[in-house]
């Protein structure tokens, strides 16, 4: 394993040197991805496993790290993991979705090389290919502030990971079976917090301390309520983001996102419920963990803590109430108010709307009537080849055209260095959640009805926050300005997992002309080659 590790050190250091700068640290990471069994509903079910961990294991890393994971499949099928919210600068190719990136082949391993460039905060991984989410293979991701950079509050006295979301009792090969056949899938079974059912996870605190936690809805279908028994939740960051730091009895958490949260234990020592539950659904999932207090005189008392449940003003008020800190650092000294993105015009308009219907008998999801079906090859490495016949761009149009649903692999182009304005408009009785890779974007309207041209007057044009996923509420829309600084394929999908699975989601080729290593990486060395681009060659090394 030494051995292994110094081989990879060596071949990492000599493709970033000129990169990533002999001052950024390297960590690295030997993962076995394998089945195993797990019981997290109190029924047996077959879980995707990291190093046999369910969840997998959490990756700590620091504003500029290089991190080198080897990734061993020991599955029996494909495997595929993507970061989300990582943002791959100048490296769409190790974004690990099937549009950018070979799938690691039975037996195989592959190691990705990420850079967490500029980045800083709470972010996970998951299992991208065959609903392998719904099996697990998911994990969070912690991106430390750089020791000189200011941090808008004062270390916490414990900084813990808190992923939750719907789950079904079914295997995921079942759950895979039925959208198959063209079927919807039913209502989830119950909710996980750190991958335990009711009552199966706990957090230790000591009274009068102050601590952290990492948020991250790892779910399938459902937004979900995070609370704390007698305890305010002070938001801090989401998504990279310092925030306004502003109090909550209990916070939302769409599809995909993640925020950090302080609270203080300050309450008489003892247990409490820490509670989450499903929103704007009939019927009400709720999951609880334990909070303990290290000098407890007792267990958890009385009822879990209730929540908002279908209430979407109640949401929408909150979400409008998340800004950000204009005179905090982010990942670099400089405060976070200094860019100020209400100042640039944007240059192009893309409006999004999400539709659901029958294709040939099939349920199938769709974007502005396109239903994304994955190529025999990733889009990248057709685009990187020159092979024709893979994709189209431009086979997704700007707006929404009302017609039929119908299946093609959907690219849009876009002008590197453009700065744009993209609508997601929601005409369906559901939340809607959108996850863009290898960016942030500033959210900066979000209202219910049609999106007009005058809905601009109602943009927050200084202090939006900057994140990679948004919701969009049922009947409604929500509006986000993005600087396109980011060469490369990009999934723009949605988060809701049996949609993007179906259709809902699409690729943006964020494209240059130049050749010129400050724009775009070449193909990595150790890049897999599949479909078209089988026996083909990346570079020398």
């Amino acid at each position: 394993m030494q051995l292994h590790l110094a081989v990879v050190l060596l071949c990492a250091t000599a493709g970033l040197f000129a990169i990533a700068g002999a001052e950024d640290p390297y960590r690295f990471f030997d993962w076995n991805v394998t089945f195993g069994d797990i019981y997290p509903l109190g029924v047996h079910q077959t879980g995707i496993l990291i190093n046999g961990q369910f969840p997998g294991p959490d990756i700590h890393s620091v504003t500029n790290d290089n991190l080198i994971i080897n990734v061993h499949n020991s599955l029996n099928e494909p495997f595929l993991i993507s970061w989300s919210g990582i943002q791959q600068r100048r490296n769409s190719y190790e974004d690990g979705v099937y549009g950018t990136t070979c799938p690691i082949p039975p037996g195989k391993n592959f190691t990705y090389i990420l850079q967490v460039k500029d980045q800083i905060g709470s972010f996970f991984y998951f299992s991208s290919l065959a609903f392998h989410k719904a099996a697990g293979g998911f994990g969070g991701i912690r991106i430390l502030s750089r020791p000189r950079i200011p941090v808008p509050f004062p270390d916490p006295a414990g900084d813990y990971t808190v992923l939750i979301g719907d789950w079904y009792k079914s295997n995921h090969t079942n759950l895979k079976a039925r959208l198959d056949r063209g079927k919807k899938l039913p209502f989830p079974d119950g909710i996980l917090i750190n991958g335990r059912g009711p009552g199966g996870a706990s957090f230790n605190v000591e009274q009068g301390k102050t601590y952290r936690l990492r948020i991250s809805n790892v779910g399938l279908q459902n937004s979900l309520n995070f609370r704390i028994q007698n305890h305010r939740l002070t938001l801090v960051e989401v998504e990279g983001t310092h925030t306004l730091q502003t109090t909550y009895s209990s916070i939302d958490l769409h599809l995909g996102q993640s925020c950090s949260v302080l609270f203080k234990a300050d309450q008489p020592a003892k247990d409490y419920y820490i509670a989450v539950s499903t929103r704007f659904t009939s019927r009400v999932l709720t999951s609880t963990a334990i909070l303990r207090y290290s000098n407890s005189a007792g267990p958890v008392s009385g009822p879990p803590p209730g929540g908002p449940t279908i209430q979407i003003d109640w949401s929408l008020n909150q979400a409008r109430s998340i800004r950000t800190n204009l005179t905090a650092s982010g990942p670099r000294p400089n405060p976070q108010g200094s860019y100020h993105y209400g100042l640039i015009n944007t240059t192009r308009t893309i409006r999004l709307a999400n539709s659901a219907g029958q294709v040939n008998g099939k349920q199938r999801y769709a974007v502005n009537s396109v239903s994304f079906v994955p190529a025999d090859t990733p889009l990248k490495l057709a685009d990187y080849f020159k092979i024709g016949g893979v994709f189209r761009v431009g086979s997704i149009s700007d707006n929404p055209y009302g017609g039929k649903i119908y299946l093609d692999t959907s690219v849009m182009q876009a002008d590197y260095r453009a700065f744009i304005e993209i609508v997601f408009q929601n005409n369906e009785n559901i939340v809607q959640s959108w996850h863009l890779d290898g960016y942030s974007f500033f959210v900066v309207g979000m209202d219910g009805g049609q999106w007009t041209t005058a809905s601009r007057r109602g943009y927050n044009l200084r202090d939006a926050v900057s994140r990679c996923t948004t919701q969009v509420y049922p009947k409604s829309w929500t509006a986000i300005y993005v600087a396109l600084d980011n060469v490369g394929i990009w999934n723009l999908r949605s988060e809701f997992w049996a949609r993007q699975y179906l259709g809902q989601q699409f690729y943006l080729r964020v494209y240059t002309t130049s050749t010129s290593l400050r724009d775009e990486y070449p193909i990595p060395k150790n890049a897999l080659l599949c479909g078209r681009a089988s026996g083909r060659h990346t570079r020398p090394l």
